[in-house]
């Protein structure tokens, strides 16, 4: 452990701050359907131009501009509406700046690799945490290039960055790029304009506490009737009174029907969100509200009941059940999933092998999870790897942001913590010390099975490895089989045992007092045998 960094000390992960429920909007007539478009357009013209001008404003934004901001909007909408479109801004603009920042932090971790592979000598091998020389003249000169184009694009976004200049695309650069690669992804250019302005339109409101059924802005019913309060210029479409339209479908939330049911009783606040899946042609209906903070529970309490280690990988979850003391118990678990495909797909294979995964956990009792704290942040440089396109791809393409945060969420709602560790040397010491160990041949143990165990054991605060090492040659039993599995201090077991007699082997005898005398032999002898023997019983050490 000499060479090796400082481990970071586990931890449970807070739970989730906030709920989401999403049902469909039904038997929508096509008045109905008409009054969302006009709505969603007039409101998005109006968020798109406040993200202008608060883009605009750039570092120099105030609480002054902020009020300027949404007072020009209240005459184009409502208070609560040009409230809530200021927010979502401030939202999508902070959310640039950290991109932007994370984005800077990139290419710096990149231009630092360059440097130091363009300072060694052609062919300098590299060692595990640093990558050597390039191979050749050709390849030295193109990573001298990428350096220079490198440091113009660092150079770039730092003065963009100090001057708060952010580029935001509402609707999204992805789909925005889509509109040059149409026969690739299988869409006209009216399809790909009608999703272009479903996706920039606005249809959310904030809720409010006090306020009739938690929102007066968007109102659904404890009937699932959903009404909405149109804006000044759209006033004309009202079909009841004080300029709000009734929707002619009805809304019944399946899933935590009955918490949002008790929300809107009580008056209290629950933000909805309305939106058009055009793939499909269905508009749906999101609520959201927020939870009190709850105080984790302490470590060792999520420890009491044992743990299950889980170690993610590209296509599966590895999990192993340890009880209390570390000792894993059964047979590995694997929960497959595949991330190819479009977002959606992802998410929902995730998700399944979550449900899975905690389903499983209830089960057999345990009473936490504990799983590894990625950040694959600095990995993801291009540099670093060199041209293991593969494994770039393969730890870009893992979710873990989403993956803890779904996992904390589903997790809490069964009563289960997570414990977070660190994920240092986990696989390769869990291939070192419980890999062959629990093989059998009835049992087929992977490297991330191994993982699965090591992460349980640190989770519960116990060391990776099974055994102590014997003693070096220098000390007793001369580096024999001899290992421990108590921790030391423990009953007494770390020391030397002690010798079976009174007397080194082949010394004499410390008295000549006998407790036994020799059994018969049927060997023909000379003369009888006069020695005498002492053995004394074995001593305890514990």
């Amino acid at each position: 452990m000499g060479g090796l960094g400082k481990l970071t000390a586990s931890f449970v992960v807070s739970g989730p701050c906030g709920v989401a429920v999403r049902d469909r909007l039904k038997h929508l007539t096509p008045q109905d359907e008409k009054v969302l478009q006009a709505v969603g357009a007039h409101q998005g013209t109006l968020a798109s131009g406040d993200l202008k001008a608060r883009c605009a404003d750039g570092l120099e934004h105030s609480a002054q501009t902020w009020a300027a901001r949404k007072r020009d909007l209240t005459k184009e909408s409502s208070s609560r509406i040009a409230g809530a479109i200021t927010k979502v801004t401030h939202d999508q603009w902070a959310l640039a700046r950290r991109c932007q920042a994370a984005y800077i932090r990139n290419l710096a971790a990149g231009i630092r690799t360059l440097r130091h592979r363009l300072s060694l000598p052609l062919g300098e091998k590299g060692t595990k945490r640093e990558a050597g020389g390039y191979r050749s003249k050709n390849e030295w000169f193109r990573k001298s290039r990428r350096l220079a184009m490198l440091e113009e694009r660092h150079t770039a976004a730092v003065a963009e960055w100090q001057a708060g200049r952010v580029r935001v695309v509402r609707g999204g650069k992805r789909l925005l790029n889509t509109r040059h690669h149409l026969t690739a992804a299988g869409l006209t250019e009216e399809q790909w304009r009608e999703r272009w302005e479903a996706e920039r339109w606005f249809l959310a409101a904030d809720g409010e506490s006090g306020k009739r059924f938690g929102n007066e802005t968007i109102r659904v019913t404890d009937t699932g009737e959903v009404s909405i309060r149109l804006p000044a210029p759209l006033a004309h479409l009202a079909n009841t009174r004080h300029g709000r339209y009734t929707l002619t479908g009805r809304i019944a939330f399946a899933h935590r029907g009955a918490e949002w049911a008790d929300r809107i009783e009580a008056n209290r606040a629950v933000a909805y969100r309305i939106h058009l899946d055009t793939e499909r042609g269905r508009w749906y209906l999101t609520a959201s509200w927020q939870r009190p903070a709850i105080q984790t529970i302490p470590l060792e309490t999520a420890r009491a009941r044992g743990m299950i280690g889980v170690d993610t990988n590209a296509d599966h979850f590895a999990a192993y059940r340890l009880d209390q003391h570390g000792n894993p118990v059964g047979e590995p678990h694997r929960f497959g999933y595949d991330l190819s495909g479009t977002i959606t797909h992802r998410d929902a294979q995730i998700r399944h092998a979550l449900t899975r995964l905690i389903n499983w956990a209830v089960r057999v009792g345990v009473g936490a999870i504990g799983i590894e704290d990625l950040d694959f942040t600095a990995e993801k440089t291009r540099e670093k790897h060199g041209g293991r396109k593969r494994f770039r791809q393969l730890i870009s393409g893992m979710p873990t942001g989403k993956l803890k945060a779904r996992l904390v969420s589903m997790a809490a709602e069964h009563g289960l913590s997570v414990v977070a560790v660190d994920p240092a040397y986990t696989s390769l010491w869990g291939a070192q010390h419980w890999q062959k160990p629990l093989t059998t041949p009835r049992r087929k143990m992977s490297r991330h099975d191994a993982a699965g165990i090591a992460i349980g054991r640190r989770a519960l605060g116990h060391p990776v490895r099974r055994r102590t090492a014997p003693p070096p040659h220098d000390q007793s039993d001369r580096a024999g089989h001899r290992t421990t599995q108590a921790a030391p201090g423990n009953r007494r077991r770390e020391g030397t045992r002690p010798p079976t007699t009174d007397r080194p082997p082949g010394g004499p005898p410390p008295s000549g007092k006998r407790t036994r005398e020799p059994s018969a032999s049927n060997t023909v002898r000379d003369a009888p045998s006069t020695h005498r023997w002492v053995q004394d019983s074995l001593r305890h050490t514990g």
